[in-house]
């Protein structure tokens, strides 16, 4: 398999993850810092994969930390591992947040089902929650949910892909212009 080949099986894979539940990488590491320069990771839910911009899109509570931080620095590193296949894809590039009332983030709560628009509706990211004074019988606003919701548009410039092996474990960089397009790859050591 050459390098464009496995450039193009990663995307493939990154695309069939935001379609699939299943798939190793529906679930990725998001990587910034904040406004102390210290490093912050959390997971996010691959929502939409394109392999022709290389891009990835996540959706996340506007009032969560990452929200401000990732407007003060939208350098990320989006960092995924399918256990399955033995793949490590880690991008590095930029994000745009899009808040509600934007054309994007009002498409893309508009394809989410009911269920993951109640995500929304309830108290900020982060808050002290009593689970015992919780009344499950009692619906949430969902319009309180469409105001709180953020789109998040990861372009990347770089891909870092590793695959273990039994032997001889393999590893590429691949890098990318504005318009998302293969601009250099190479072999380098695990």
């Amino acid at each position: 398999m050459d390098l464009t080949d496995i450039d193009a099986a990663a995307w493939a894979e990154l695309e069939t993850a935001a379609a699939n539940p299943q798939s190793g990488f529906r679930y990725l590491n998001l990587c910034s810092v904040d406004a102390e320069m210290r490093p912050q990771a959390r997971m996010v839910v691959l929502r939409a994969a394109e392999r022709s911009a290389r891009r990835l899109e996540f959706h996340t509570d506007i009032r969560s930390r990452k929200w401000p931080e990732l407007s003060a620095n939208p350098h990320v590193t989006v960092l995924g591992f399918s256990a399955e296949s033995r793949l490590q894809l880690r991008l590095q590039g930029k994000v745009e947040l899009h808040g509600p009332g934007s054309g994007a983030a009002d498409a893309a709560w508009d394809r989410l089902p009911a269920r993951t628009r109640m995500t929304y509706a309830g108290g900020p990211p982060g808050d002290e929650r009593a689970f015992e004074t919780i009344d499950m019988a009692e619906p949430a606003d969902e319009a309180g949910g469409k105001a709180r919701f953020g789109l998040l548009i990861f372009r990347a410039s770089t891909l870092d892909w590793f695959q273990l092996r039994q032997q001889d474990n393999r590893r590429a960089l691949f890098s990318y212009d504005e318009a998302g397009a293969l601009s250099s790859c190479r072999w380098v050591n695990p």
